[in-house]
This record gives C-alpha cells, sequence and structure tokens, in this order.
C-alpha cells in the first residue's frame, strides 16, 4: 500500500528549531533539501525559547581550552571529548555566521559582543541578546532558510524512520490531517530537540515529547547516557498553569541571588565558591533539598531575588522575564520571585561521531537529540552553541553523503498503516494517559532516584505503554503515535538510570555509595539499541 503524499530529495532534515534549521541550509550547497516541521518552522522546539545566551571564545583573557576545561567538568567528564572540542573550536565561528547574517547581540561600548558569566565557567563568554537570544538566533536562520531552495513541510509529524537492508532511506510522517507522507532521501538528518515533556512540569514546549530518541531506537540506532534529564534549577512556582515555566539561568547571571523562605542565602551551604552561578545539576539538587528539608516557600519553591539591582538594570537586561512575572502579577524589580526546579534538557542521545553520523548508515542527527557533548551535565550557554556548531556539520555530512538508489521498502508502508488503522479501534484516552506517564516520571525519575521508585516507574510505563490509545477522528492518529513515542522515550530514560549504579552528574541514586569523584567514575556511557544495551567501563567518557 503507498502513503498518501510522496516526496524524494538528497537530504531530509526533520525537525525545525535552530540545528534542523542550521543543518538544511548546510545541506541545501550539495542537493535538493527537505525540511519536515513538526509545527510552524521556528515557532516550535526550544531555542526560540532559549533566554540565556550562547557560549563563545571571543576575549583575548579566554581560551577554547578553558572552555573546553569547563565543559568537561561540568559534564562530570561523561562528555566525548572530540565532541567538546569540536564545540568549543567552533561556535565563534557560527557565531559569526549569525552576526553576518543579521543577528542583532547585545554589544559593548567598544562594539564587540557583549558576553555575561554563567553558571559552571570562568569566564564571561555568554553572548546574549537581553533575554530573548534564542529568539533572535531563531528568526535569524528563518529569514535565512528563505535564501534557500529548501523544501519545507510544516505540520508534518514524522512517525518513524525507513530503512531497506539496515540503511535509513528516509521517514514517514501524518499531516494535521493524520494522511501518511513519506520522503525517501539519500542522507536523513534527525534534530527533533530533546523530549522533556515525559515529566510533569517541564520547560519544552508541547513539540518536546522524545519523537526522535524512540524513532531512531526503533530503527535500530544506539542512544547513550538516556538516564542524564537536566533539571533547570529555576522553574516559575506559580500560578498553577505556569508552572515549570523557565526563568532564565541570566538572572542569577545578572546577580540574581537565591534564598529560602528564612531568608539565608542557602547556596553558601552546598557551593560557598560559586554561589548561584555553580552548575546547574548543584544549584537544582540545592533548591530541592531546602524545600524537601522544609525551608522552601509556601508553593514550594525558593526566592529568587533581583530588588538589589537598579529598576533600569532589570529592565535593560531582564526585560522578557519583567514582562512574564509582571503577567503573573509579580513586578521582580521590588519583590522576588518564586522557582522550583523543572525538567529542562535531556543530554543523552544518538550516539554521534563529531561528523554527526549515527550508528545507523544513512543516518546523522545533531542538537538535543544527539548525546555525548554535554556528558552529565550541560553549562548553560552550550545548547544554542551547540546546535549551529553540530546542526552546520550534520548538514554538511549529509550533503557530501553519496546518493543512494535505495527506495522506500513497501512492506514497511504496509505495517505503518496497519499500525495506524488499529487505533481508531482502541479504548483508552490518549490523554489520560498521558498524563499517567508524566506522573509516574515525575515521582519515579526525578532529581533524586532510586532502584526501587525506578523499577516502578517502569512498571508503570509498561502499564500504560499495554494500553491502546483510541484515535476518535483520523486526525488523532499523531497524538496516539506521541504517546507511544513517549512512552518508549521514558522507558529508555529509567532502563539506563537503572543500569548506572553512581551519583554522577544530573544522575543522583540515593541507595548507591559513590566513593569516586565524577574523574575517576569506572563508569562511561550507558547504552541502549535493539541488539545491546549495558554501561560502559575503563573510565570516565571512554
Amino acid at each position: 500500500m503507498l502513503a498518501d503524499d510522496c516526496h524524494d530529495c538528497h537530504v531530509l532534515v526533520i525537525g525545525s528549531g535552530g540545528a534542523g534549521i542550521r543543518a538544511a541550509i548546510e545541506a541545501s550547497k550539495y542537493g535538493d533539501t527537505i525540511l519536515v516541521s513538526k509545527t510552524l518552522t521556528g515557532k516550535g522546539g526550544c531555542t526560540t525559547m532559549a533566554e540565556g545566551g550562547y557560549n563563545a571564545v571571543l576575549r583575548a583573557d579566554d581560551a577554547c581550552s578553558l572552555h573546553a576545561e569547563d565543559t568537561l567538568s561540568g559534564g562530570a567528564y561523561l562528555n566525548d571529548p572530540a565532541l567538546v572540542e569540536v564545540l568549543v573550536r567552533e561556535a565563534p565561528e557560527r557565531v559569526a555566521d549569525l552576526m553576518e547574517w543579521g543577528a542583532v547581540f547585545d554589544l559593548t561600548d567598544e562594539d564587540e559582543i557583549a558576553q555575561r558569566p554563567f553558571g559552571g565557567q570562568r569566564f564571561p563568554r555568554t553572548c546574549y541578546a537581553g533575554d530573548r537570544t534564542g529568539h533572535e538566533i531563531i528568526m535569524t536562520l528563518v529569514e535565512h532558510l528563505r535564501s534557500t531552495d529548501v523544501e519545507v513541510l510544516t505540520e508534518v509529524a514524522v512517525i518513524d524512520l525507513l530503512r531497506s537492508d539496515g540503511v535509513v532511506t528516509g521517514a514517514a510522517g501524518l499531516d494535521r490531517r493524520g494522511e501518511l507522507v513519506t520522503i525517501r532521501a539519500d542522507s536523513t538528518i534527525l534534530a527533533t530537540g530533546g523530549g522533556t515533556r515525559i515529566y510533569d512540569i517541564s520547560t519544552n514546549s508541547a513539540s518536546g515529547t522524545g519523537d526522535g530518541f524512540a524513532c531512531a531506537y526503533r530503527a535500530g540506532a544506539e542512544l547513550i547516557d538516556m538516564e542524564m534529564v537536566q533539571f533547570h534549577p529555576t522553574g516559575a512556582v506559580y500560578p498553577h498553569d505556569a508552572r515549570g515555566r523557565l526563568v532564565t539561568e541570566a538572572v542569577r547571571g545578572e546577580g540574581g541571588v537565591l534564598l529560602n523562605f528564612p531568608g539565608e542565602r542557602f547556596m553558601s551551604r552546598y557551593d560557598p565558591e560559586r554561589m548561584e552561578l555553580s552548575t546547574r545539576d548543584v544549584v537544582a539538587r540545592a533548591i530541592a533539598t531546602e524545600v524537601l528539608e522544609g525551608r522552601g516557600t509556601i508553593h514550594g519553591g525558593v526566592y529568587l531575588d533581583v530588588t538589589h539591582l537598579a529598576p533600569g538594570e532589570v529592565e535593560a537586561r531582564l526585560p522578557i522575564m519583567l514582562e512574564q512575572f509582571l503577567h503573573f502579577g509579580v513586578d521582580i524589580r521590588e519583590e522576588p520571585m518564586e522557582v522550583a526546579p523543572t525538567a529542562h534538557h535531556m543530554m543523552g542521545g544518538l550516539r554521534i561521531t563529531p561528523s554527526c553520523q549515527t550508528t545507523l548508515p544513512g543516518l546523522f542527527a545533531c542538537g538535543e537529540v544527539a548525546g555525548g557533548v554535554h556528558g552529565a551535565n550541560r553549562l548553560g550557554g552550550n545548547a544554542l552553541a551547540d546546535t549551529q556548531v553540530f546542526g552546520k556539520r550534520a548538514g554538511e555530512g549529509a550533503g557530501k553523503a553519496k546518493r543512494s538508489s535505495a527506495g522506500v521498502d513497501d512492506r514497511q508502508i504496509d505495517a505503518l498503516h496497519a499500525r495506524l488503522d488499529a487505533f481508531p479501534e482502541g479504548t483508552a484516552d490518549p490523554a489520560q494517559l498521558r498524563r499517567r506517564l508524566r506522573r509516574a516520571m515525575w515521582t519515579g525519575a526525578g532529581i533524586f532516584r532510586t532502584a526501587e521508585d525506578l523499577t516502578g516507574a517502569l512498571a508503570e510505563i509498561r502499564e500504560i505503554s499495554a494500553q491502546h490509545p483510541r484515535a476518535a477522528y483520523q486526525s488523532n492518529l499523531i497524538e496516539c503515535c506521541t504517546l507511544e513515542n513517549m512512552c518508549l522515550t521514558a522507558s529508555l530514560v529509567v532502563r539506563a538510570a537503572l543500569m548506572r549504579r553512581e551519583s554522577r552528574g544530573a544522575h543522583v541514586r540515593q541507595d548507591v555509595e559513590t566513593t569516586w569523584a565524577p574523574g575517576a567514575s569506572p563508569y562511561g556511557h550507558t547504552y541502549l539499541s535493539l541488539e545491546r544495551e549495558g554501561v560502559e567501563t575503563g573510565g570516565a567518557g571512554e
């Protein structure tokens, strides 16, 4: 059986965030390129929501070697050193591309890109555009994309990768009406972003459901370090419908201080040297501990205070935060914000080479869906740089790949139709199952973990996965496929967390004693694929 809508191209890019658009721009230099977006191009994903900044070495007193050391230390030495070296070396070149294409960053009096301090870094190397840096980058990329020949398919949700004789040959998706779309490609790039919407409280947009991880795993790709989920220390606590909304690290970078309910500046107990500019894993655990030990606010958070700054400074450097909290009824110039940790970023993902090749022929990956760059904990400001550095590399690698005569396997299309045809006969409400899943992940695989809690979460995930979600209308087929992807991604996170019997970076096992420093850990990456799973031994990052 054929698909309803068929396309053919040299390079297929799946995802229209910062990494995907940058990949498509680069790939278009080598042949016909199609960009598939689950949402409207540039509107979904996390890049447009990123507020803080872009890390790059731009000053004579800084150095790429120091940026690499900070990244490895912050990542608890689980990072792939080769990927880190690429990131820090090429980040300045990619920010120069953005400037050439029209991006407007804040400047110093000497007309140099301004840089602010971010957690875990020895130098102020975070370039910014107020507290709307990601929005500035994505608008610049979307505008530049229009100058290329890239064909853009919007509101098409990819539900599976296509394969022929072990080689990825494109993807299949559903359009907004629920009609099947197939795209055959010589090379395919996954740039689908993260998946922290599997948690009850998350900074991610509605599209952050882990589709890329799930599709790649089903196709046979290997994923690493899926247990490493970053909980951003500062998400809004109230009102309820704003729970988890990101309060950018720029607030702390500009001098914001954290206070518990009694008014103590409590970071002195957890990292007296770096205080609020410690790494995100340390600050998130500190806040969670203060709340758990009864020193939190009545809404279950702590205070983030910038009232000691001049009002004009807040207005100029944190305009989005000011506007957001004014909408909540809080004037941050005069009263503190209430914040608590929220699921934010997935450091694990597809195993890639420096050219972004995955373990599957024909498949490349970049951005948050790829693992290895950030190790066990990402430094704020490194993600936007990651999208541009590895987006370009993925586009170049896929674009230079050889042309292929492989077609679409009709048997796989038939199997997809059978999968979709079963949903109208389902019996369970997918929205209700989704809520169950998110609660299970929040309570069982959150900041603090034990084997008992993780095992309970995995049992709940498997029970949810065994249900048969119902599509009331053809347009609801996407919702059912997304639920399946969320369940699979959640199971990968929990299975990897059970395998890593140590506390490291964002992964804290309360039931396991860790007697070594991160750099001396006997464990490397966790890995999961259809063929094998386990933990590498022999040392950190090996």
